[in-house]
């Protein structure tokens, strides 16, 4: 079958685009497809399945004894209802969001919805600052909650949050799933459930507009006082549109997800939790996590909901695959009624790519649709969408109805720029860094790279060309493209290489810290460091020139560290806190020490 064929039979959009050109060098890629009417708010999308299918599942999670705990379309929205009578009638600060400090939850979920339903915007803070609290460093926790200034605080367990909340001089009302009896004046969530909803809820639904804040993001960063990003429901609504109408079988066949990702995050939070609601969908929360000893979980799950899409970060997949390759009953379960496999978050080596189809052809007896998209947290999330049947890794896709990308020439670079009604109208009071983002013309000014996967035929897809930030120069005065030349390396090192982060900043080669993977544990040092040098040895052979070809590595004895920033809890690498963790590391790389691989 050939790729339009494949692309027919799922359900999906074709491949189309718009060029515009420009004399300086610039141009602008856009769908011809026009963006249809979407949702008012969030809140739309539960009144709909509530009303149309009160008795489809919509939401489960596990419960203590390992069974599931679930609710309908009809339960969601009648829970929904009474937990926001219940916030009307707190009185709470104007303007002032709800906070949540938990991972994902029912408890979350309803709290969030519920806030949404009756225009309050809801800020989940992000699991990475909540580890900190468990190890009892409070100071971000308490700098994001001063940003925020809430008008609630909900925490899952006050054993575990309470301290953290009573240290951080909010006067906001605070809510515990577990322990709110131990915590003084706080409210048990199950309280929020025991108020009959009143016609005060549908008015205040009725008054929210399009341009209403839903959520508050924190993108990520190495402070404590990261930039607020405002999502309003245009942003949230329109972009499940777009995702919509290049996804077209989402209008026939709802969505079944096991899903982990972070609802702090837009990848999570946005992109899949919102295809749910908007689809009448089924999501069960995953309690599991690209980690050893809970990727475990994550496996038990997906065996027993058999999704019809997965969605996850190339580090996820790379954890999940050794267990299908394993067991092929395994795989059987999880491919059954699986339409496509979407990757995001960063770039799939094309080794892990290659893995994937390997196990599906040989359980299935034909290839899966592997995906991705391109986004951010300012774009809620999707920009671009890869709605074809793709051949190999690298093509984040073409843009969706409604946005537009445009493509400036940088450094010997194109960045790319987004406008839409998608993308959002700044950051929460901060006016100046609002500003900042966005270029003379309205683009959002995202920091990422891009160039046409087929300059003569732009319809074959943008290609990711890294970050621009990331890219540094050697110095000899080169150009190092730190995230083509990463997923190219981590393909080149497979299976031994979990992952990669690229040195050479003002230095005259090009260096490797290595995160290696349990293969490569299992190994001799001394046998993982003779694969390693030969890799080094056979990049060399290719010629590819300083920029392409790494001369030395240190293979790294500790894995990423969460708590410095090393590792988001969407699972990728973050290569600049790395580089500032481990410095001294750097250093004894390109002094030669007894550790270091050399190429030569």
């Amino acid at each position: 079958m050939d790729a339009k064929a494949h692309a027919l039979r799922l359900g999906l959009a074709p491949q189309r685009v718009v060029r515009v050109a420009f004399d300086d060098g610039s141009f602008v890629l856009r769908s011809p497809e026009p963006l249809k009417p979407y949702a008012r708010c969030v809140g739309e999308w539960l009144e709909q399945w509530a009303r149309e299918t009160p008795d489809a599942p919509a939401f489960a999670e596990r419960a203590a004894d390992g069974s599931w705990r679930r609710l309908s379309w009809g339960e969601t929205r009648q829970q929904v209802g009474r937990i926001a009578q219940s916030l009307l009638g707190l009185k709470l600060m104007p303007q002032a969001p709800i906070v949540v400090l938990s991972d994902n939850a029912v408890d979350h979920l309803l709290l969030m919805l519920a806030g949404m339903h009756i225009g309050r915007a809801v800020c989940t803070v992000s699991s990475a600052y909540c580890r900190l609290v468990r190890d009892g460093d409070y100071s971000r926790i308490h700098g994001i909650l001063n940003t925020l200034g809430p008008a609630l605080i909900y925490a899952s367990d006050a054993a575990v949050y309470g301290p953290a909340i009573a240290g951080s001089g909010q006067h906001a009302v605070v809510v515990f799933s577990d322990g709110g009896e131990t915590y003084p004046g706080a409210l048990r969530f199950d309280s929020l459930l025991r108020t009959a909803e009143g016609p005060d809820v549908m008015r205040a639904f009725e008054a929210i507009t399009p341009d209403t804040h839903a959520k508050y993001l924190l993108t990520s960063g190495s402070t404590g006082h990261p930039k607020v990003v405002i999502n309003t429901h245009r942003m949230l609504c329109a972009n499940q549109q777009m995702v919509a109408q290049a996804w077209r079988f989402l209008e026939h066949d709802k969505p079944v997800l096991c899903d982990w990702l972070p609802w702090s995050h837009t990848f999570g939070g946005n992109h899949n939790l919102n295809m749910v609601l908007r689809n009448g969908g089924f999501l069960a929360i995953d309690d599991g996590r690209p980690l050893p000893g809970l990727i475990e979980r994550s496996v038990r799950n997906l065996r027993e909901v058999r999704p019809t899409l997965h969605f996850n970060v190339p580090r996820g997949l790379d954890m999940l695959l050794p267990f299908l390759e394993a067991d092929d009953a395994l795989a059987k379960d999880f491919l059954s009624r699986l339409r496509g496999v979407f990757y995001a978050g960063a770039s799939l080596p094309q080794s892990s790519w290659e893995r994937l189809q390997a196990v599906a052809r040989r359980v299935r007896g034909e290839p899966l649709w592997l995906t991705t998209s391109w986004g951010s947290t300012e774009t809620s999330p999707a920009i671009t969408s890869a709605h074809w049947w793709l051949d190999h890794a690298g093509v984040i896709g073409l843009p969706l109805p409604g946005t537009e990308v445009k493509f400036v020439p940088v450094g010997g670079k194109l960045e790319m720029r987004v406008r839409g009604v998608n993308v959002f109208p700044g950051y929460r009071d901060a006016p100046q860094l609002t500003a900042q983002a966005f270029d003379a013309e309205g683009y959002y000014c995202i920091g990422d790279a891009g160039r046409l996967a087929d300059p003569e035929h732009a319809e074959q897809g943008i290609a990711f060309d890294g970050r621009v930030a990331e890219d540094f120069k050697l110095s000899s005065g080169t150009w190092v493209s730190v995230g083509t030349l990463r997923v190219h390396l981590v393909s080149a090192l497979a299976p031994w290489a979990q992952d990669v982060v690229v040195t050479g900043h003002d230095r005259a080669e090009v260096g490797l810290l290595i995160f290696p993977s349990p293969q490569a544990a299992a190994l001799p040092a001394q046998e993982l460091r003779d694969k390693v040098a030969g890799v080094l040895r056979a990049l060399h052979a290719q010629g590819g020139g300083s920029s392409q070809t790494p001369t030395r590595a240190l293979v790294l004895g500790e894995p990423p560290s969460s708590a410095l920033g090393e590792i988001t809890d969407k699972g990728y690498i973050n290569q600049g806190a790395v580089l500032r963790a481990r410095a001294a590391l750097v250093d004894a790389l390109y002094a030669g020490c007894g550790e270091t691989i050399l190429a030569r």
